[in-house]
This record gives structure tokens, sequence and C-alpha cells, in this order.
């Protein structure tokens, strides 16, 4: 293990009650799609969230070719900085992507067949639990640096498109992240309600120790929606990060009946699976004794 008990710090209870009222707030912008009022609006709101809690907040502003438009499209992201208690803490990265499917792949209503939808669980979960980490660390310091990073661009592609996806996360992991921090972790579509998350196949094959943090964590708190087996391989946002250096695993709950449809919306998420990640992550943060050699 990497350092010793007397840095570990008892983190704050995670709110999953407010979680899960900054998925509803997500949703209510319309979808996030790049480019659109939507996505100004809830950039907004993210970014006024994190400057209210003494965070240093960044953006990285870059413009995407849409090979299906034929027209130019602006993508941004944004970085909410944490700083630790001590100059030497170590920095980890926790990322999470604020767009919305700008199609409906798989409508159950097929007069809405190509409509953006609203992303409750596809974007907007991971958000709420990194806005309510925000909140913690703000109320009782944790023992390490960490960058808040909220991708936009990533869910762009239409289905097999591959090079059009994670496009913020690509841009992100270009600006010379590998040096930068000690590891990362993704979370997507994690609010479902009938949460199950199991270790990603990319994340198990390259990263074992960061899962078996994870995992291990999880069972420490009796979380019992981590299930501790592994299933999906995912193309997401944790691929680019590991591309660009950085140590990186992917949470996600991808047994998701309502995935890029219309349904996607928050009456299929719950307070409870937000802070089932939420305090993962959080006792992770704040125990910096548990995290492995990396290096």
């Amino acid at each position: 293990m990497l350092g010793c008990s007397t840095n570990d710090v008892s983190p704050p209870d995670f709110n999953g009650t407010r979680a899960y009222e900054y998925l509803v707030r997500q949703v209510e912008f319309g979808p996030r799609v790049p480019g659109t009022n939507a996505s100004k609006a809830c950039r907004e709101f993210c970014c006024e969230h994190f400057s209210a809690l003494g965070m240093d907040v960044d953006s990285q502003v870059t413009t995407f070719f849409d090979p299906y438009s034929k027209t130019d499209s602006p993508l941004v992201n944004i970085i909410a900085r944490y700083h630790g208690e001590t100059e030497d803490s170590l920095s980890i990265v926790l990322m999470t992507h604020y767009d919305s499917r700008p199609r409906t792949d798989y409508a159950l209503d097929t007069s809405k067949r190509d409509q953006p939808i609203d992303g409750a669980n596809d974007g907007a979960s991971g958000v709420a639990v990194l806005m309510e980490l925000a909140n913690m660390l703000a109320a009782r310091p944790a023992p390490c640096n960490v960058d808040i990073v909220l991708v936009d661009g990533e869910d762009w592609g239409k289905p097999g498109d591959h090079d059009y996806y994670l496009l913020g996360s690509r841009h992100f992991a270009q600006s010379g992240i590998r040096d930068r921090y000690y590891f990362g972790i993704v979370i997507d579509m994690i609010g479902d309600s009938k949460q199950e998350i199991f270790r990603e196949q990319y994340s198990e094959m390259f990263n074992p120790k960061l899962n078996d943090l994870v995992w291990n964590t999880a069972e420490d708190l009796n979380v019992a929606s981590f299930r501790d087996s592994t299933k999906h391989a995912m193309i997401d946002d944790h691929l680019s990060l590991n591309v660009g250096g950085v140590p990186t695993i992917l949470i996600i709950d991808f047994d998701y009946p309502y995935w890029h449809t219309e349904l996607d919306t928050p009456n299929r998420c719950s307070a409870q699976s937000l802070a089932n990640v939420g305090q993962v992550l959080a006792k992770v943060l704040y125990t910096p004794s548990s995290w492995p050699e990396l290096r």
C-alpha cells in the first residue's frame, strides 16, 4: 500500500438526496447536446457550483468537425481543482461526461427516433455524484489533490463510429496529463435504481489493483450493488486517460434497459444508487493508505 494510516481522514456523509436533485436539475435544462443552449446552461450551473465551494474552475475549449452535419461543433470541458492540505499531496482525477446523446438510437416510440435524449443516467448521474463529492471536499479537507473533470462530446458518434466518441476526454488527455495524476476513476451510468456494477473488462485487464481498491472498499462499506466479477468491455473515457499515461478505471452499470432511449429519465434513477457510488469514491479519496503502488 502507498501511504500510512495517519494520513487517512473519515469522509463526511454522502448526501444522495442532494445528488439526485443535481441530476434532476441537469435534465431540466433539456438535452445537453454539445453546442446547444442547454449544454451552456448546464455548464454554467456546474461551474457556479464548484466556484462557490472555493475550487479553481477552468475550461478547455476545442472545435470538432461533425462528419454528419458537415459543420464545426464547439466542445467545452470543465475542470474543477481541489487542493489538498499539503503541497506534496498526490493528485487524482475523477471524470464523467456532462453531454447527453444527440439521438435516440433505440426509441420505443418511433416518432422520437433521432431526437436527443434526456440522459438522466447516461450523463447526469455521474455529474451529480461529482458535484456532491465537491460538497464533501469543501466540508472536510481530503489528504489528496482532486481534479473533477466534466467532459463534453463523450456520446456524439453514431453506433459503430468509434472515432466520434470520447471527444472531450481525448482532448483532455492530449494536454500533458502523464505525470499530473497518480490515478484516475471515470464514472458513467451509475444512477440506475436497479443498480448492479460489475468490474469493467479493460479496467480489470490494465489496472486490476485499482479495481481491487474500489471493489474492496465497496465490500468494506457493505455496498452490495458492486458485484465482484467482470462483465462488460466498454469504450468509454477511461481509455483516453490510459492512453494519456494515467492509470484509470471505469465504474459503470451498463445493464440499463433504457440506454439510448427516450426513457432515460430521472424516475429510472435513485438517490440511493448515487449514494452507493459516492460513498465508495469518498472512502477512496479520504483513505490514501489503501491506495496501491502503481509506479
